[in-house]
């Protein structure tokens, strides 16, 4: 089943909670410490481009690639709507995904890691960021830990909105750490005499979620070197209770 398909349409009104500005912010404030104020950024995952648009208004040259042409659709209105007309944006897998050269940085947030459910998709991953970064290159991402899909565990929402309704289906294994949400969409399309016409969708998503010490040894199993990770609510130091983590790698050596 495809994937963020017609969830594209909807995706910004359903995120609506997400702090787009505080988490860019973060990530500019990490690549300034390693002198990255502007250049070539490159964006793995960048779903409707919300962090993209951001990093361009500030001053990066970025590069968006996503999987999904519906999620690009939306981005590139969102670039012509901010008048940031210079950012390439690149339907790949990030498993797979091809550069024309080295960035000075590449940035991975809002879980995008954690679609990677296998060790060898993060190896494969890894092993590309590492190889088309700039010499001393900055990688930041962020990952749902294995705690954060254990306190949703088995769960329902549901919710109603103004243009959209949807039920959120979640299921956890904690023996494989495999997290599965099944998202029916009841997506507005018009309106019938007396009532609104409703299109209904589902997607299914799995992500895996990881503890700090598998995540490290992933990194540096790939060959980026580890520079740190944060809790990424309160940037301290994460610890066993932190839902997500936001990472900090360097390019190591090709």
């Amino acid at each position: 089943m495809e994937i963020y398909r017609d969830f594209a349409d909807v995706y910004d009104e359903l995120m609506d909670d997400v702090p787009y500005d505080e988490w860019t912010g973060r990530v500019i404030d990490i690549l300034k410490e390693y002198g990255i104020d502007n250049g070539l950024v490159c964006e793995l995952g960048c779903g409707t481009g919300n962090v993209t648009v951001r990093m361009a208004e500030a001053g990066y040259d970025m590069i968006g690639i996503d999987l999904s042409q519906e999620m690009l659709s939306v981005a590139r209105d969102k670039a012509d709507d901010a008048d940031e007309n210079g950012i390439l944006y690149l339907c790949q897998d990030m498993r797979s995904f091809e550069l024309y050269g080295t960035v000075r940085a590449i940035i991975s947030l809002c879980d995008s890691i954690n679609y990677l459910l296998e060790d060898e998709e993060l190896d494969k991953t890894f092993r590309l960021v590492n190889n088309y970064l700039d010499p001393k290159g900055i990688f930041v991402f962020d990952f749902n830990t294995v705690y954060k899909y254990g306190v949703i565990g088995d769960s329902t929402i549901a919710e109603n909105r103004e243009d959209c309704s949807f039920i959120w289906e979640n299921t956890y294994d904690e023996s494989t750490h495999l997290n599965e949400y099944d998202l029916t969409l009841f997506t507005r399309t018009g309106s019938g005499k007396d009532e609104d016409i409703y299109r209904k969708t589902v997607e299914e998503h799995v992500q895996r979620g990881f503890t700090a010490l598998e995540m490290k040894e992933l990194i540096e199993g790939s060959g980026l070197k580890l520079i740190k990770m944060l809790d990424g609510v309160t940037l301290n130091a994460p610890d066993d209770k932190s839902e997500r983590i936001l990472v900090v790698a360097m390019e190591n050596g090709k």
